[in-house]
């Protein structure tokens, strides 16, 4: 994702800080301990432009969504849609989520949302991928029991290594070779995913963690 350098991303970050927050590399902050006690807690990893935790949001309002983005140019245009109506329920974080448990205590998450990550797809990157096992070990540990991770992914190989990294620790809720051919009727429909699903099917998988004596 190439977006234009946004010269004032700080400022823009420090004059609205009841929907973002910069976290810099190397230090966290406990998010769930800043939210509403008595609204459930949703996240999504690499929001990129916006549009889904917006549109969910304006949805749930009974619901707390995080957001992370580690990207000045995408999360300041997810800030200006989030702007354009006033919430108390979402919350941007200009940080990279690589250590999501430093964010957040254990079992106190109700869905993650990974909206068309980046499939890395050269074999020495896999341990980037966020459906390693590594990553999948971390939101485990932060979801409650019968909490959902939920995939949408237009990477055919993505989609597939996933199916197969979650399936050791993980009990399918849902499976669509082609979301927009299932007619899902509340599915978001991101930027990424209004550009690029004329040329291919989008998959998707919703999933939960089984309990440690399965």
């Amino acid at each position: 994702m190439r977006l234009k350098y946004v010269k004032d991303a700080k400022e823009q970050i420090a004059n609205a800080p009841d929907l973002i927050l910069d976290i810099p590399r190397g230090t966290h902050t406990l998010l769930n301990q800043i939210v509403p006690s008595e609204m459930p807690i949703e996240v999504e990893i690499g929001a990129g432009k916006g549009q889904f935790i917006h549109q969910l949001s304006q949805q749930q309002p009974g619901i707390f969504h995080i957001a992370f983005e580690k990207f000045d140019g995408a999360i300041i245009k997810a800030l200006h849609k989030c702007q354009e109506t006033p919430r108390n329920n979402v919350l941007l974080i200009r940080a990279d989520a690589e250590n999501i448990v430093d964010f957040f205590t254990p079992n106190s998450v109700e869905k993650i949302y990974l909206n068309f990550s980046d499939p890395w797809p050269k074999a020495r990157h896999e341990k980037r991928r966020l459906t390693n096992q590594k990553f999948l070990n971390q939101y485990k540990t932060i979801l409650k029991q019968n909490g959902s991770l939920v995939i949408k992914t237009d990477n055919r190989h993505l989609f597939e290594y996933s199916l197969i990294q979650m399936n050791a620790c993980m009990q399918f809720e849902f499976i669509s070779l082609d979301l927009h051919a299932d007619d899902i009727k509340d599915n978001i429909v991101t930027e990424f995913e209004k550009k690029h699903a004329p040329y291919g099917p989008i998959y998707t998988i919703k999933a939960q963690f089984k309990e440690d004596n399965q």
